[in-house]
């Protein structure tokens, strides 16, 4: 149905191994490094043994193009089913791969609308797989999920942009190779101004004076290794050069950077959901009660049957995405993003879910990948955009296609769609 060309189908062929022979023996390894390392969080020794053996598979930097190599990047729909294989183990696989958010997001828009300094001075080190960097959006004190609330003030004085404001929900400051952070503000202080005009995005060190981490934020009560953060910026100076982009744009690169980093969250839940599919059939053929193996029961059954079905839709409708972003771009695609981000996230949810049920106690700590799926599935119903925007989104489209096909109906008369 879906060509994926032959470069994706060897490269799936070379994730298979690196799961089943590196990745799945280290993640134990890689629990016990982080439980006992302190803050700022150091990169696991475990972790940088995959970076390399990732790099010499050619499983790295799948997604840009890399000044060192020859090859072209993966389209969407050729790099879907090797994201799906690292969304298998989420923790480990994706930045092994130098695959993982916020790097990847932040890659594309230095790569996009970076100056040649800039790609410089950050891009090339983070493909390089060399320092890790943070994206700062989300601010505590309104509602995010509409990004021309942000107040945060980027303001100019001379040869410099002073930033003030509060963000959370920043991932990875608190690792200690993060130097970068992108962060989005106001510009243009006239709250007339077009709402979508207002915004710019500014490029800080991650230890420029003023730059402040108030608290770690939790999820579900844990920490996990790539920890979220609330942050303050006070009267934070940079040079107007750091400016990414235009005056006003941010935007309108923010929807360009939130596009794919929508569909590789999509593509890796999915591969979570199999691993848990796997995990629970597993499960129930060594776990009996009352007499009989737990496969044999009919709930558990149509758990499975349920699950197969779930995923491979899912499946279908982001691999329909990725060929229409390749196909027709991001913009004409915008739709089915939408879909696709409201779809998978809630479907994995259900998988792991019921892996989880039929695990038992086991399912809820840390003896199994299970817990941290689930969180995993939580958070992405909510990071880059919520569910409910994502419908509203999604309503729009519909209703415009329809106004687009409809016959207006006279007055008085009834309408064909009503017979």
């Amino acid at each position: 149905m879906f060509d994926f060309g032959p470069r994706s189908q060897e490269l799936v062929v070379r994730m298979h191994d690196f799961l089943a022979d590196h990745v799945y023996p280290a993640e134990a390894v890689f629990a016990r490094q982080v439980e006992e390392a302190g803050y700022p969080r150091p990169t696991p020794p475990v972790l940088q043994e995959l970076k390399e053996t990732a790099r010499g598979l050619a499983l790295w930097n799948l997604f840009l193009p890399h000044p060192e190599k020859d090859h072209e990047p993966l389209s969407n729909l050729e790099y879907a089913p090797i994201a799906e294989l690292s969304g298998r183990s989420l923790e480990l696989a994706p930045e092994a791969m130098n695959c993982a958010a916020p790097d990847t997001g932040n890659m594309e828009l230095l790569s996009m609308f970076g100056t040649p300094e800039q790609k410089e001075e950050w891009l090339q080190p983070l493909m390089a797989g060399e320092i890790r960097s943070a994206y700062v959006m989300t601010e505590p004190q309104v509602a995010s999920s509409d990004a021309g609330n942000i107040e945060t003030t980027i303001e100019r004085d001379g040869d410099e942009w002073v930033v003030n404001g509060r963000k959370w929900w920043i991932s990875g400051p608190m690792r200690e190779d993060c130097r970068l952070l992108i962060l989005m503000g106001i510009t243009d202080q006239d709250p007339g101004a077009s709402r979508h005009r207002r915004h710019s995005m500014v490029l800080i060190p991650r230890d420029a004076p003023g730059v402040e981490v108030v608290r770690e934020l939790d999820v579900f009560g844990y920490k996990p290794f790539e920890t979220h953060v609330e942050m303050r910026f006070t009267d934070v100076r940079v040079p107007v050069d750091n400016l990414l982009g235009e005056p006003g744009a941010g935007f309108a690169m923010s929807q360009a950077r939130l596009g794919p980093g929508r569909i590789h969250h999509c593509m890796r839940l999915i591969g979570a959901a199999e691993r848990a599919q796997e995990l629970m059939i597993d499960r129930a053929g060594r776990r009996s009660t009352f007499g009989s193996p737990l496969v044999e029961r009919g709930v558990i059954r149509e758990w499975i049957a349920d699950s197969r079905m779930e995923i491979d839709q899912a499946r279908l409708y982001t691999l329909r995405t990725a060929y229409l972003m390749d196909t027709v771009g991001n913009r004409e695609a915008a739709s089915e993003i939408s879909g696709i981000k409201v779809v998978v996230p809630n479907m994995a949810r259900r998988v792991v879910d019921r892996a989880m049920q039929v695990f038992g106690g086991a399912g809820l700590c840390q003896d199994t990948p299970l817990a941290r799926m689930y969180a995993e599935t939580r958070i992405v119903r909510i990071a880059d955009g919520p569910d409910e925007v994502h419908r509203r989104a999604l309503a729009r489209t519909e209703l415009r296609r329809f106004e687009a096909v409809t016959t207006p109906v006279p007055r008085g008369a009834t309408s064909h769609l009503a017979l």
